[in-house]
């Protein structure tokens, strides 16, 4: 949908997002896993810079379930790396 075609007057307050997938996503484009899990939290950040843009004034995104903790010690690690990393990122822009 393009952005010019957006109902403004009926945009929601709040939206919620399960992030799957990028395992998959990464290895039916010959990435490993970690740079699948990157490029989902590169996407992640695209779409709620596009809700705000928007002014959907709330998003959650259900990042890591329970499932997720049975991977490899590894993978897991790789994963909270990532989340660290953004989340320094987020707060070193606004001063936190």
């Amino acid at each position: 949908m393009q952005i010019e075609k957006l109902d403004y007057s009926n945009m929601p307050k709040h939206i919620a997002l399960v992030i799957d997938g990028n395992r998959r996503w990464a290895e039916n484009n010959g990435l490993t896993t970690r740079e699948g899990h990157k490029a989902g939290a590169k996407n992640l950040e695209n779409i709620a810079k596009f809700c705000n843009n928007i002014g959907i004034k709330y998003l959650t995104a259900y990042v890591f379930s329970t499932e997720n903790w049975k991977r490899s010690k590894t993978e897991v690690s790789a994963l909270m790396l990532i989340l660290k990393a953004y989340l320094d990122s987020f707060a070193k822009k606004r001063g936190i």
